[in-house]
C-alpha cells in the first residue's frame, strides 16, 4: 500500500508539467487494480480547494468525488496519528504540519511509500519517500 500526496492528484489533472503524465498514470494504475494506493480526506479536501480557485467549484467537486472513489478506502487520521505527526512537525523543519500528519498517517499503517513531489518527505525517518516521475512510477509498479 503506496500513500499519495496532494501533489500527485494536482499534477494528474492540472496544466502542462513535467510530473504531469507520470502522476496521470499512477493514477490509472490505481484505478485499474495495478497498484494499491490511498490517501486521506484531508489530501482530497487540499486538492478540491487549490482546483476551485483555478477552474472552479462543479470540477473540483466532480475530480474530488471521482479521486475519493478511487482511493477508497481513505485513511483515518485521529488522534495517535496527529500526536505522531505534530512530533515529526517538531523534529522535521523541511515539513509543514499537514504533511507531517500525513506521513504520521503513513508510517501508521506501513505504507510501503509516500509518493509526493514535496521533497520534505524525505526527511521523514521510516518513510520510504517517492517522487511521482517516472523513474518512481516504474519503482512503485515494480514493487
Amino acid at each position: 500500500m503506496i500513500v499519495v500526496d496532494t501533489t500527485v492528484l494536482a499534477y494528474a489533472k492540472g496544466a502542462e508539467h513535467p510530473l504531469r503524465e507520470s502522476c496521470r498514470a499512477l493514477v490509472a494504475a490505481v484505478a485499474e487494480g495495478r497498484l494499491e494506493a490511498s490517501t486521506t480526506v484531508e489530501v482530497i479536501q487540499e486538492f478540491v480547494h487549490v482546483r476551485a480557485r483555478r477552474r472552479g467549484r462543479v470540477d473540483a467537486v466532480t475530480l474530488g468525488e471521482d479521486y475519493a472513489e478511487v482511493f477508497a478506502p481513505l485513511l483515518s487520521i485521529g488522534r495517535d496519528q496527529l500526536q505522531m505527526g505534530l512530533s515529526l512537525f517538531e523534529r522535521c523543519d523541511e515539513l509543514g504540519a499537514f504533511d507531517a500528519v500525513l506521513a504520521a498517517g503513513a508510517i501508521d499503517i506501513g505504507a510501503s511509500a509516500l509518493v509526493s513531489a514535496d521533497s520534505g518527505f524525505a526527511s521523514v525517518p521510516r518513510l520510504r519517500h517517492v517522487v511521482p516521475d517516472a523513474a518512481g512510477l516504474k519503482a512503485l509498479i515494480a514493487g
